[in-house]
């Protein structure tokens, strides 16, 4: 099992930043991949970014060149910097961690941009 917990979200003006941590517990070592999700009200959950364990990173195209996706492993720790947000950035963020065993999901941040 992996207990993943989200911080760092909230109320943030257009054109501003954020930054959102997800610390992994539990089964750690079995986690390869981390990543970020988001869901907007009335749509689908959708891949924001994802790094890899050594690093490779992965973005969706509406955030490429805004966000970026970093990782400590020895914190276990995955982050997500957000820069020029717009009110099209409105989510709740889940952070995954797909391990060996399955997949593991937090319980999400909400992240609301005013414009």
């Amino acid at each position: 099992q992996v207990h993943l917990v989200e911080s760092g979200g909230g109320l943030v003006q257009a054109g501003g930043s954020l930054r959102l941590s997800c610390s992994a517990s539990g089964s750690i070592f079995r986690i390869n991949d981390m990543g970020w999700y988001r869901q907007a009200p009335g749509k689908e959950r959708e891949l924001v970014a994802l790094i890899t364990r050594g690093g490779s990173t992965n973005y969706a195209d509406s955030v490429k060149g805004r966000f970026t996706i970093s990782r400590d492993n020895a914190k276990n720790t995955v982050y997500l910097q957000m820069n020029s947000l717009n009110a099209e950035d409105t989510a709740v963020y889940y952070c995954l961690s797909n391990t060996i065993g399955g997949q593991y999901w937090g319980k999400g941040t909400l992240v609301t941009v005013s414009s």
